[in-house]
């Protein structure tokens, strides 16, 4: 990441690179883990029940030594197919992962570590889905994946930058998932590429970030069941 020699830039270029992976937040497709083990069987259960998908704690976005922190995160099921498991036979493949559409996961309550700097984050579907997807093994692989531009961070006041995150095409946002009450995506330190523009004072050009985070997945068509990966 090329940071400029002012001091209003070498704040900001970490935090805009940061605010590109919460654009990233939320949001998966075959996970890299998955990838490498194709070999197993997944089923993801209940077969056809919605599920939401609600950040725990702090949301945590970090490029060199400037950190972006947001306090609410989710997708959220609403009308349509988005955010369901898919019915048998769907929710089983006998060798890789299962995957689901999900909506774009929000973004709120956001802060950076850089006086006079704010941000707002702001996801679509524009250009593609986004899905959650899950491989079974030990641990179970899962991630979100964004589409191209699926995630837009604008910074107000000592800089006004845009930063889009994934503008090349989909990316794999990686973790792994527990089965619980509720079960869980956990990611953590997944890099996120994003392209900056604006101003002089904006860290302008390719750059990249880290995002770290947990979701608990609950099932909204029947509470007292639990959303589970097995084989």
């Amino acid at each position: 990441m090329s940071i400029g020699t002012s001091r209003p830039r070498a704040l900001l270029a970490p935090a805009t690179g940061l605010a590109a992976a919460a654009a990233l937040a939320l949001v998966g497709a075959t996970t890299a883990n998955a990838q490498e083990t194709q070999e197993s069987s997944t089923t993801v259960s209940p077969a056809g029940h919605s599920f939401a998908a609600n950040l725990t704690g702090k949301a945590t976005f970090t490029a060199g030594s400037t950190t972006m922190t947001c306090t609410v995160s989710a997708s959220v099921p609403t009308t349509g197919a988005n955010n369901t498991v898919p019915a048998a036979p769907g929710n089983h493949n006998d060798a890789g992962p299962v995957s689901a559409t999900i909506n774009p996961p929000t973004f709120s309550g956001c802060t950076t570590n850089i006086s006079g700097v704010s941000v707002t984050v702001t996801s679509n579907a524009t250009n593609g889905p986004w899905s959650l997807s899950a491989q079974h093994d030990e641990p179970v692989a899962a991630g979100l994946t964004m589409p191209k531009g699926g995630v837009v961070l604008r910074t107000s006041g000592l800089a006004g930058c845009t930063i889009t995150a994934s503008p090349s095409g989909p990316t794999a946002v990686n973790g792994t998932w527990t089965n619980g009450a509720p079960s869980a995506l956990a990611i953590s330190g997944a890099p996120v590429p994003a392209t900056v523009t604006g101003g002089f004072l904006c860290p302008t050009g390719n750059q990249t970030a880290t995002f770290t985070a947990t979701y608990q997945v609950t099932d909204t068509t029947d509470p007292g069941q639990q959303i589970t990966v097995t084989s």
